[in-house]
């Protein structure tokens, strides 16, 4: 009888291979794995905790049923945050045209960082509007174009780049605030 591989010691490509021959193992692996990094840019995008953790399940449900189309040109996770960004886009692309605006969304939270932190991200992307959030999201932490973020989101190339532009500024600017004050402190 074969020994079973050490599954953590596998590369993701090896995984999928596992995976796409039946082994249910090899994909709670790769779910381990990069389980946090889609659970996280997901919310980043905007989902709140529920529905980002349904968003990120409902991926690896379709990365599961489509193991056969990763080829391993790039990590499994980058693979798998794809198909979550495009989950996430299709479940908010009518609330996004509603939002598309400068308004930022109201979180009832704190503007600034916590004592002693310089800037966290997950606050920092909160004070942007919900479109700056999305377009920032897809294509500084996704991956993706802007091209084919305007095609996601179905919305002109310019808007996308001038949402990218502005919520970039914006980080920036807590950013340095955050150290700003850190110094001062």
């Amino acid at each position: 009888m074969a020994q079973r591989p050490n599954l953590a010691s596998l590369g993701d490509l090896d995984l999928a291979s596992l995976t796409a021959a039946g082994d249910q193992a090899a994909f709670g692996a790769l779910m381990r794995r990069h389980g946090p990094l889609v659970r996280g840019l997901v919310r980043r995008m905007g989902a709140q905790g529920c529905t980002a953790d349904d968003i990120a399940q409902d991926a690896f449900i379709a990365a599961y049923t489509g193991i056969g189309n990763y080829r391993g040109e790039g990590s499994f996770g980058g693979w798998v945050c794809r198909i979550a960004g495009r989950m996430y886009v299709r479940k908010a692309r009518h609330e996004l045209r509603c939002q598309l605006t400068d308004q930022p969304i109201e979180t009832g939270e704190a503007a600034g960082p916590e004592p002693g932190l310089l800037m966290d991200l997950d606050a920092a992307l909160k004070t942007l509007s919900a479109a700056e959030r999305v377009c920032v999201s897809l294509c500084s932490g996704a991956g993706y174009s802007h091209p084919e973020a305007a095609e996601l989101l179905h919305i002109p190339l310019g808007t996308v780049k001038s949402h990218v532009k502005r919520g970039l500024d914006k980080l920036r600017q807590r950013l340095e605030t955050g150290r700003q004050e850190s110094a001062n402190a």
